[in-house]
């Protein structure tokens, strides 16, 4: 329960465990499991049924629906560029017009807030799309640094009680996604390089596209005018029914593990002392407020859930040629404090045992189900080495058809967990918990390979140098 007014902050203050807190009393942000009925109101658990859009995303094509759960910030003004920059831990120099690019943003302290992706749509224009946290950290910093520019906010469709987006948002991914967009495309599909933007005319509309591969294959994510989106995607699904494309809903959507994304770490923002001012910023309501987090590790500190960006498999894109929030702090961290993001490939019979238990009499385990496995927005599971000790967390999980196997997003270390190391996860949660979606269970372990992020041999094939006609 918040009151009126509230800031972040003083909820914190009155709030003496954090971690019982996170865990037990607050629920999901948006589209978590425990809350289907929202996610259905704007899109389907499936279209048709999540196995066959599964295969239809690695085997033709799928369309992705994207209009109602990011949300977005528009960023306008002489001193964007700047107001950027001072945040990113990656470089903006040489950042095109026709570009894009992820942007990362960490706490004074070095400990990731978020991520999310920038579109550069002219000389002072910004579009930042998805990482509410990251959003909130921009705005801020928009406002207490007395920054030249316009913020204007485009919340997700469960908070915007309008129903309607200023843009509407797809993702066309699969191997028949060149086919599809030539067929519709006015002119014929231009090469588009990896992470590039150009604008299309399909059926008279102009379409933003971003070149990419998020989950495994050539993709294109397409955007324009949320009134036009009706028109845009009839377009698209018609000109793709030969080739198998289809549209794709929520259950699908949120099992995309192979492309290796830690999506919405927990922000570390909780506790550092030069935040207080943000945490007084930010109103008690906020998507920080619902950090829900679950899974079998129980830290002692909320600390104890941070990840620093080398931990999330971003320490390739720090750039020290610019002063950024976290710089100083994240130069200082030593190589054997850095985990490395790998994906966990789980040991089917072990699968197989848990749900084999949900037939046997009391007690049972934790019930894996699919295709989206993790059960809380934050999910953090203990990972054990050979040797027993805590190797790190794997965090989302999801059955993914196509490969006949259960995987998840981890952040190890390295000498306790190598590349092709067998490790045990933690499954269930320790009692007592009050979370509505866990069931009465006991904890037990499923035994797991060590393998590269990302996961899908597709996705490792899509380079920066590829390019697609």
């Amino acid at each position: 329960m918040t009151i009126d007014g509230e800031s972040l902050q003083g909820l914190l203050d009155r709030t003496p465990d954090l971690v019982d807190y996170f865990r037990n009393d607050v629920r999901g942000p948006h589209f978590a499991r425990a809350d289907v009925a929202t996610r259905a109101r704007f899109i389907p658990p499936a279209f048709s049924n999540w196995h066959d859009e599964q295969y239809a995303s690695v085997e033709s094509a799928g369309l992705l629906h994207q209009s109602h759960h990011m949300p977005e910030l528009f960023v306008e003004g002489p001193g964007a560029l700047d107001l950027l920059q001072s945040i990113a831990i990656n470089s903006f120099s040489g950042f095109a017009l026709d570009q894009a690019k992820q942007m990362v943003g960490a706490t004074p302290g070095g400990q990731i807030i978020g991520d999310c992706i920038v579109y550069r749509n002219g000389e002072d224009r910004f579009e930042l799309v998805s990482g509410k946290p990251l959003l909130n950290w921009v705005e801020y910093q928009a406002e207490r640094g007395g920054y030249d520019v316009a913020i204007t906010r485009d919340e997700s469709s469960n908070l915007n009680r309008s129903g309607r987006r200023t843009k509407y948002r797809f993702e066309l991914v699969g191997p028949a996604t060149g086919e599809i967009l030539g067929r519709v495309v006015e002119g014929g599909l231009p090469e588009v390089a990896f992470f590039r933007t150009r604008t299309f005319r399909i059926g008279g509309h102009d379409v933003l596209a971003l070149r990419h591969g998020m989950v495994g294959d050539v993709a294109f994510e397409l955007s324009g005018p949320y009134e036009e989106e009706d028109a845009v995607r009839s377009i698209l699904l018609e000109a793709g029914a030969d080739l198998g494309l289809k549209p794709v809903g929520t259950e699908t959507y949120f099992t995309g593990m192979q492309g290796g994304w830690i999506s919405y770490p927990i922000p570390g923002i909780f506790t550092e002392a030069a935040l207080r001012d943000y945490r007084s910023w930010l109103p008690a309501t906020t998507w920080e407020a619902r950090t829900e987090i679950g899974g079998s590790f129980v830290g002692e500190r909320i600390e104890d859930y941070y990840l620093t960006p080398y931990d999330a498999g971003y320490g390739h894109i720090i750039k020290f040629d610019h002063d950024f929030h976290g710089a100083d702090a994240l130069r200082a961290v030593p190589d054997e404090a850095k985990r490395q993001k790998v994906t966990l490939e789980w040991d089917t019979d072990d699968v197989l045992r848990v749900q084999r238990s949900q037939f046997e009499p009391a007690p049972r385990y934790k019930s894996i189900e699919m295709p989206t496995v993790y059960y809380a927005w934050n999910q953090v599971d203990e990972v054990r080495s050979a040797s027993g000790s805590l190797a790190g967390h794997s965090y989302k999980a999801a059955y993914l058809g196509p490969y006949g196997k259960v995987i998840s997003v981890a952040s190890l270390d390295p000498r306790e967990a190598p590349l092709g190391s067998e490790v045990e996860i933690v499954w269930g949660e320790p009692a007592p918990t009050r979370k509505p979606q866990v069931e009465r269970h006991v904890p037990t372990t499923i035994r797991a390979r060590v393998v590269p992020a990302p996961y899908a041999q597709g996705h490792q094939r899509v380079t920066r140098k590829a390019r697609v006609t």
